[in-house]
């Protein structure tokens, strides 16, 4: 047994807590800024019909800081590696067993491979700029062997990734600062904020909702901190005011981007091109300029699916490790000593992936991401309330529970907004988990076969 000031000191001796408000902050938009927005402009403004397509980044960074808050309260209370994986452990453990984050990391397989996908499917669709008249097959056959090199160059150890992160964080400056000015630098007035005519009718709230999923693609990563809390100083001010200011200022970011391409020509164009940047850049400062861009987006996009790879084979392999998942998956390289099989598993979903139009991924994506973690997370956070009101919690919610109220709406709406396709596709993938649970419970003598076991790693007494 040991006393809540004892457990805390053991818990946070084992990270140096260095990193600040504006250091967590600047972690979080590095996660937050990759080639998302090179992208889903096109598709916002599609979506939405016009320049409007501004309100679904407002929208989504309303929900990005509703959902922060929930991350935050958790992330501060259960600091260190695992995140959801270990909220959903703690919170469904008295009466589900290992169910929930069984659940989530089986979705991990699914969803981090698909948010690559969406960077590969990006790199390819700005290749075009230089490429213009690839065909079905030769797009796909790119999409396999730019994924395939991730792979094998993932296929040994790596220590860390804190250079390309760095140098990715430099490049998506230099790209968003370069393709605003570029707006800006031949900007109309006339076209930025051409509305049509009726834009406020009734179909404006079924385009705001498909809006709202490009939106909160763009800002997933705001979260990040919530996953360092072991390493952040005061983390009850810092795992907040991180996420809360970093969602700001990436829709302060957003919405000049978007503001200054709209500016240049007509939306209607802005929505059928494949490679805005490129399209903006080259129709003010002319091709040469419009070259390099377009080759500091293409790099962007294949370091962040080189980074995104990397960090992502490493959670199913933690869980399988605390024999919370196929313990296949626990297994390193013989030779190299990494997750080779979660690597290669999130590879060729990837790979799968590409073959699949970027709006229909994102709506996948986030459709299995949402049931599983976005509002098991809400209700984590009011079981543990519940369940364990000693828990040590630097942070506490502000406003608790509106915050969780207008998350779980948006995330609600989010939801009923996505294709059908999505729906069925990551519906069935979660149906596939729980027969997969079922079976992996009844050889490991788990729930339901065998009674719940409850270890409140958290709380203040053993």
């Amino acid at each position: 047994m040991l006393d809540s000031q004892s457990t805390r000191s053991t818990r946070e001796g084992d990270f140096r807590r260095s990193i600040g408000l504006f250091s967590g902050t600047a972690i979080n938009m590095t996660q937050m800024c990759g080639i998302g927005p090179f992208i889903t402009i096109p598709i916002m403004v599609a979506t939405m019909g016009g320049p409007q397509a501004v309100l679904g980044w407002i929208a989504g960074a309303i929900l990005a800081v509703a959902d922060g808050m929930v991350w935050a309260e958790l992330g501060a209370a259960m600091p260190g590696s695992g995140g959801t994986y270990v909220y959903l452990r703690e919170a469904f453990q008295y009466r589900t067993g290992k169910l929930m984050p069984f659940l989530f990391i089986w979705t991990v397989l699914l969803t981090i491979p698909l948010l690559m996908s969406t960077g590969i499917i990006g790199m390819v669709e700005y290749l075009e700029f230089f490429f213009p008249h690839l065909g079905w097959w030769q797009v796909h056959l790119i999409s396999l062997v730019s994924t395939g090199i991730v792979t094998l160059l993932l296929y040994r150890r790596i220590e860390s990734i804190r250079t390309m992160t760095i140098a990715l964080w430099v490049i998506m400056l230099l790209s968003v600062i370069g393709v605003s000015a570029a707006g800006f630098s031949d900007f109309h007035s006339s076209f930025a904020f051409a509305y049509p005519a009726n834009v406020f009718g009734g179909h404006f709230f079924v385009g705001l909702g498909a809006g709202l999923i490009i939106g909160i693609y763009d800002y997933l990563g705001y979260f990040t901190t919530a996953y360092m809390g072991d390493e952040l100083r005061n983390p009850g001010r810092t795992m907040p005011g991180s996420i809360i200011i970093s969602v700001i200022a990436m829709m302060i970011v957003y919405l000049t981007l978007n503001i200054s391409v709209l500016g240049v020509v007509p939306w209607q164009q802005i929505a059928q091109s494949q490679s805005v940047a490129s399209l903006v850049v080259e129709h003010s400062w002319g091709h040469m300029a419009a070259s390099v861009m377009t080759i500091l987006i293409i790099v962007t996009a294949f370091a962040s699916v080189f980074a995104g790879l990397l960090g992502g084979s490493r959670v199913p392999f933690q869980a399988a490790h605390e024999k919370v998942f196929l313990s296949v998956f626990g297994k390193l390289h013989a030779k190299h000593g990494f997750p080779h099989v979660a690597l290669l598993t999130m590879g060729v979903v990837t790979a799968i992936g590409t073959f699949f139009d970027l709006t229909e991924v994102i709506n996948m994506l986030l459709a299995a991401t949402i049931i599983v973690q976005s509002i098991a997370q809400i209700a984590a956070l009011v079981v543990l309330r519940k369940r364990q009101p000693t828990l040590y919690r630097p942070y506490k919610q502000w406003l608790y529970p509106v915050p969780c109220a207008i998350a779980l709406l948006g995330w609600i709406y989010v939801y009923v907004s996505a294709s059908a396709m999505s729906l069925i596709l990551s519906g069935a993938w979660i149906a596939v988990g729980l027969a997969v649970f079922a079976i992996w419970a009844k050889i490991n003598r788990s729930w339901p076969f065998a009674p719940v076991e409850i270890r409140e790693a958290y709380l203040e007494n053993d």
